[in-house]
């Protein structure tokens, strides 16, 4: 009942917060499959389950800054891009993906201050969506929680939120939350979140944003921020360097989640101990360009996963078997 009337509440809010941007705003309901991109309850040979949130792929307008659900070609765009990123995590687990009305790119070209309103309209959606599969899926089994970019803030909510229950984080095998920043402050403002300090630890937070060595600002790392790392090629939290060789393969993949290009020892890697930033020394900038107006060349935002496929790959899998045994 408490849940229900939270829900309610939550949606009250959204429509009054939205009522001046011309948008009303309710949270879906999820018990519509038909809201969900990934709902894989059948296979429960599988050992784990796997809730993904779906980095940005709705550019918004001048009047609609959050995505609508009714919007065919961007739920198309966010199906593609759950698929690009999908074959890390689902080898053994079964797999969760919510649609949600994210906030639009331009959001993020707004003060601070006005982003949140968009940005909290969204996570009401990722949280609600997260709350029926625990009600409904989960049944005890072990989570993977992952996304990317908007999707990997919307897991930092979820773990300073829902995770604050111990018996929900108990059934955390690890929160892949890459592509967003997340602080020293943080995690003394919510001391239920654990950072990763190495390979196979659980119920930690694994995060980073890869740049070149040549930027010092960025819209997940502005100047002066710090933000926590762990180097996805050595698995450590300091600035020791990973060379190429320890890169298992770049992989990059179409909407379809098909494997177009397969690059092993792409890059090395280290981590940047004043910004946290994950330094790549091997990549030009020229090469991949960042691909977004909202950031500059040399911010590797885009690739995070693709530079970094196969060790991810495999370091889900280290972590699964760690938190089974």
């Amino acid at each position: 009942m408490k849940k229900v009337i939270g829900t309610m509440i939550a949606s009250i809010l959204i429509a009054v917060c939205f009522a001046g941007c011309g948008q009303r705003l309710e949270i879906p309901d999820y018990s519509d499959r038909g809201n969900w991109a990934y709902y894989e309850t059948e296979n429960c040979q599988k050992a784990v389950d796997v809730f993904f949130v779906c980095p940005t792929v709705y550019g918004g307008s001048e009047s609609q800054y959050n995505m609508s659900l009714s919007d065919s070609e961007s739920k198309a765009s966010f199906l593609g891009a759950i698929n690009m990123e999908k074959g890390i995590y689902d080898a053994d687990g079964r797999f969760f993906a919510p649609y949600y009305r994210q906030a639009g790119l331009q959001v993020y070209t707004m003060p601070v201050k006005d982003q949140e309103t968009y940005l909290k309209a969204a996570y009401l959606d990722v949280k609600a969506a997260f709350e029926y599969y625990m009600e409904h899926c989960n049944d005890g089994r072990p989570i993977v929680l992952a996304g990317f970019s908007q999707g990997a803030d919307h897991c930092i909510r979820l773990m300073k939120d829902c995770f604050a229950d111990e018996e929900t984080r108990e059934l955390l095998v690890a929160c892949y939350a890459i592509g967003w920043r997340l602080t020293e402050g943080e995690i003394e403002e919510y001391p239920h979140l654990k950072f990763a300090q190495g390979e196979q630890d659980t119920g930690v937070i694994v995060s980073f944003n890869s740049e070149s060595e040549q930027i010092d600002d960025s819209l997940m790392i502005p100047s002066g921020t710090k933000t926590l790392a762990i180097n996805p090629l050595n698995w450590k939290c300091d600035g020791t360097i990973a060379y190429r060789e320890q890169n298992m393969g770049a992989c990059f993949t179409d909407y379809e989640g098909n494997m177009i290009r397969e690059v092993p020892h792409f890059t090395g890697a280290y981590i940047d101990m004043e910004r946290g930033a994950l330094k790549l020394p091997d990549v030009a900038p020229e090469d991949y360009p960042a691909g977004l107006s909202i950031f500059e060349d040399g911010v590797y935002h885009i690739y995070d996963y693709q530079f970094f496929y196969r060790n991810l790959q495999e370091n889900v899998q280290v972590r699964i078997k760690a938190f089974m045994d």
